[in-house]
């Protein structure tokens, strides 16, 4: 009779808690159902810049599911490059075809590869049928005229010269770069979000629990004067955390490092002061912390499915639009832009002001909760 009394208890608490309840039921098949849009996209097509190739190899590429850009000039090319408006350009130098990557996305680069390794293949077929129907009219045997093409070393038509292998270069990166390089900056600046959210929301909601914010209102300080003075105090060891996971990242790590490592700190402390006060806002619909961790799998890991680990290319352009509400996403170009292209200011301009907007909004949105919340 007690084990049945207490598991009634437990029943009925979890009947009257209805956030809990959502999140038990709800929030698993969000979760689920924004995996299931992310990797069930369509498959990626790479990008590619044609810059002077034959009619016939241009062809190729378009009928092997590539997005074909044909370029009249090096410099309309190297600009769409450099603008990430292609993953590679095309062009045959010295005879052999040459390949100039994007290079920052290691798997944009390998479907580049294989789809030129392919086409290779395929145009060298082509090349081998005549060689075999001529040996066919000789006299040979078809497998006669396979061996002979096979002793060549590789298809290719009778009386010319194997085709040369193409040549690869890199915009951005190189050969050796690992998938740490390129998830690095992502990653950084999840992990900075993700705990300054987690820790500024926790800690503002016992300061509203213990009473402190109920006699700080007390005083003749203003509501924005509470929220400025709780932005500037968590913000001295957010700007710590920042230091401490961008140096051990790039120092200790061996993270690649092609730009300025000021701008990855500028980015890291505005992206955690819009954690800080994001978390913060969120922390007033909260009563305690166990509610606040409960806005983690509809607050974060959205985030991290729109931040950069996965290709937005790939998924429904309905879907891609909530990429762009998210803090976590413009945080993440601003710092891959630097840490693997190496630009400057021009850049990341735009998610500088971006990210510090979403701060201001946040900020703002405090004084208006601690306004509503008459109790606090």
């Amino acid at each position: 009779m007690r084990i049945r009394a207490l598991m009634i208890r437990i029943i009925r608490q979890f009947l009257h808690d209805k956030r809990s309840l959502a999140l038990l039921i709800v929030a698993p098949i969000l979760v689920l159902f924004l995996m299931y849009l992310v990797f069930n996209g369509d498959a990626y097509r790479p990008k590619i810049g044609a810059l002077q190739l034959p009619a016939a190899l241009t062809e190729s590429l378009s009928s092997a599911d590539a997005e074909v850009t044909v370029y009249k000039t090096e410099d309309e090319a190297e600009a769409a490059l450099a603008h990430q408006d292609i993953d590679a350009i095309v062009r045959i130098k010295d005879g052999a075809p040459s390949i100039k990557l994007e290079g920052s996305a290691p798997s944009k680069n390998r479907a580049v590869m294989l789809l030129i390794q392919q086409t290779m293949q395929r145009q060298a077929g082509g090349a081998a049928a005549p060689a075999q129907a001529q040996a066919q009219m000789q006299g040979q045997s078809q497998t006669q005229a396979q061996a002979q093409t096979q002793a060549q070393g590789q298809p290719q038509l009778q009386g010319q010269s194997p085709s040369p292998n193409p040549v690869f270069e890199y915009l951005h990166g190189g050969a050796d770069m690992s998938s740490f390089d390129s998830f690095s900056p992502v990653l950084i600046g999840l992990f900075a979000f993700f705990f300054v959210f987690l820790i500024a929301g926790v800690s503002f909601l016992r300061e509203r629990t213990s009473g402190t914010l109920e006699r700080l209102l007390a005083t003749p300080l203003r509501r924005w004067e509470i929220v400025a003075g709780y932005m500037a105090g968590f913000g001295i060891f957010t700007s710590l955390q920042a230091l401490l996971i961008a140096g051990f990242t790039i120092g200790v790590l061996g993270s690649m490092m092609a730009g300025s490592f000021w701008y990855v700190l500028l980015i890291m402390l505005l992206l955690s002061l819009a954690a800080l006060s994001f978390g913060t806002l969120l922390s007033a619909f909260a009563n305690s912390e166990f509610q606040m961790i409960q806005f983690i799998p509809i607050v974060i890991v959205p985030q991290v499915f729109f931040s950069g680990l996965f290709d937005l290319d790939t998924m429904s352009p309905w879907l891609r639009w909530i990429a762009h509400i998210t803090p976590l996403k413009y945080g993440a170009d601003a710092l891959r832009n630097v840490m693997l292209r190496g630009e400057g200011w021009s850049a990341i301009a735009l998610d500088v002001y971006v990210l510090a907007g979403l701060s201001l909004i946040f900020m703002a949105g405090n004084v208006l909760a601690l306004r509503k919340h008459r109790k606090i």
